[in-house]
């Protein structure tokens, strides 16, 4: 699998990595680029006011996290377009599909930025500008590539002119992308960007004569570019975009939840809990969904005791359809002396007497887990909202312990994929204590753990989740409780968020992962607060304005009749802060 994400600056390890890989491929790629330049990118990231352009590498990773292929693009916000520096592939591996996918998420940031379009520069593929005959079966390939996105040359203009006429050979075309079909191009706009382009780009190499010579012939009011040469002007031939489409949210649905079906009496963590806030969000039309992918185990043993893991692997697979086992017996956890029948050390691993161990638990967790990895890797293809739309839940589920429902911690071990690139908050919305994550980060400092919710001496899961409970080492500080009393309105509520928002903003996270439990409604079984619909769209209009790259995980809430509205209020609130404010 490859994961393309976005570099601005230099800060984290795992950036600094990347980029040592992306300037070996430069290297490789274009062995004439002067050393300088190739050492001058990471200064670009950090210093754009010296540059005049604002730059973001797009680099292409594979599960290891070595650089695939990677782009380069330079925003000027003066002028409001982007420039695309390079982009370029390993010399061992085809272009072909890192390119696309590349090349669409260049598209889909520079629609981000809301630019006039993309700019790049193309070799000729005509045989009278460009006298190496070797030279020009491959500028005629990378044209075709680019008119597959509906980017053309620019005409009528002298930018290909050679500065030497007499020794430069291929001078290139300058491509123009303007991201969205029937879109036009107005002279003045055209001349300053060549302008800027010209000057930025090349510093002090062209003669002020010869830029005024190249601006000044610009004279087609709209700027008019080439028709297409290899591929029918027809609709069909604009390659679909990497990413989200447009601002809608993503959504990645647990497909496999519904086969973890506890039929027991009084079990109310059930599938109709997805089917009912599915049934909301389509009225919506805010959300596109997109696939699963599946994800190497090796991610949820960075976060869960592997003792525990195996053996819930291990019984899983083994119990026969139907069959469910119930802790019933708690001994005391002595590593050297564990129980050895499986049913008891049922209760050797869990918190509580309600969470049953099945043929599909362990399937439908690991799903859950595979959607939030899922989520976690779009966000780093650049800032936006994914809905993980999961169950079983998971943020009662410790290190080494399950509970509530839940068996991993779906949510912690996406925090801990996005901690490699960048501080993550947790903020948890639901009723009950998020005691999982609290376990997993409380002795680290680049996760921020806080939870609202009914105060331990009446809710579950009763041992924790007390103010004075702040982390340890390095921690300390960075787990915040608040535990609320038994009876809270929705105006109560709001005071609460806009505190715990207040922290989350002076730690300054690159991402956010909020946990939404809906079982803070009013009539919830599970809970004893009073929130309506109105209540979660103000919850989801106040969390919105963090306007932090978000993945959303759903957690807990019992009372369907009202599941999907209040899922549906949260999130056209949500909309409505990140794309109205």
């Amino acid at each position: 699998m490859i994961i393309i994400r976005r570099i601005s600056d230099c800060a984290m390890p795992v950036d600094i990595t990347a980029i040592v890989q992306v300037q070996e491929i430069l290297k490789s790629r274009i062995p004439d680029l002067d050393d300088e330049d190739i050492e001058a990118i990471p200064e670009h990231l950090k210093n754009p006011l010296k540059f005049r352009f604002r730059s973001t590498l797009i680099v292409a990773e594979n599960r290891k996290g070595l650089v695939q292929g990677f782009a380069m693009l330079m925003y000027a916000s003066d002028l409001n377009f982007c420039y695309l520096d390079y982009i370029a592939s390993k010399k061992d591996i085809t272009m072909s599909g890192i390119g696309s996918s590349l090349y669409g998420s260049v598209r889909e940031f520079a629609r981000e930025l809301g630019a006039k379009g993309v700019f790049f520069e193309c070799l000729p593929d005509e045989p009278d500008v460009c006298r190496n005959e070797a030279l020009i079966e491959q500028n005629r390939q990378r044209l075709k590539f680019y008119e597959r996105f509906g980017a053309f040359p620019i005409i009528n203009t002298l930018y290909e002119t050679p500065l030497n006429q007499e020794t430069d050979d291929c001078p290139p075309y300058l491509v123009c992308d303007l991201l969205t079909p029937g879109s036009s191009l107005s002279k003045t706009a055209a001349q300053k960007i060549l302008q800027a382009i010209l000057e930025r780009k090349y510093m002090d190499l062209f003669p002020k004569e010869y830029i005024r010579g190249v601006v000044a012939s610009v004279q087609d009011d709209p700027v008019r570019l080439r028709p297409p040469r290899y591929l029918k002007k027809s609709a069909g031939t604009r390659v679909a975009d990497s990413g989200n489409n447009g601002k809608l949210i993503t959504l990645i649905v647990n497909d496999k939840h519904s086969i973890h079906h506890v039929r027991d009496r009084g079990y109310v963590e059930s599938p109709v809990r997805i089917s009912s806030i599915l049934a909301e969000l389509q009225k919506s039309g805010l959300f596109r969904e997109i696939p699963v992918t599946n994800f190497s185990e090796d991610y949820i043993r960075q976060i869960h005791d592997k003792k525990y893991f195996n053996y819930f692997k291990r019984v899983c697979e083994k119990l026969p359809e139907g069959k469910s086992i119930y802790p019933y017996v708690f001994p005391v956890r002595n590593n050297t002396r564990a129980p050895v029948d499986d049913s008891v050390m049922a209760g050797y691993y869990c918190i509580d007497t309600f969470t049953p161990l099945n043929k599909n638990a362990f399937l439908a967790a690991k799903r859950a887990v595979d959607c939030c990895l899922t989520g976690s890797v779009r966000l780093l293809e650049g800032p936006g909202v994914v809905y993980a739309l999961v169950r079983p839940p998971g943020h009662h589920a410790e290190k080494k312990v399950f509970g509530g429902f839940c068996y991993f911690n779906s949510a912690a071990i996406a925090a801990n994929y996005l901690s490699r690139y960048g501080k993550v908050a947790m903020l948890d919305l639901d009723y009950h204590h998020g005691n999982g994550q609290q376990d997993i980060f409380y002795d680290r400092k680049d996760v921020l753990t806080i939870s609202i919710h009914g105060h331990p001496s009446f809710a579950y899961p009763y041992f924790c989740g007390f103010a004075e409970e702040k982390g340890e080492g390095e921690g300390f500080g960075f787990n915040v409780n608040y535990p609320m009393k038994e009876q809270l309105n929705g105006d109560e509520y709001l005071g609460v968020l806009e505190k715990a928002l207040v922290r989350i903003r002076r730690f300054k996270p690159s991402y956010l992962i909020l946990l939404l439990g809906l079982d803070t409604a009013k009539g919830d079984p599970t809970g004893t607060w009073s929130l309506n619909s109105k209540d979660f769209y103000r919850n989801g209009q106040l969390t919105g304005l963090l306007k932090i790259p978000t993945l959303v995980v759903q957690e807990g809430g019992y009372r369907n009749r009202v599941l999907g509205i209040n899922a549906r209020q949260f999130f056209q609130g949500f909309y409505h802060a990140i794309n109205n404010n």
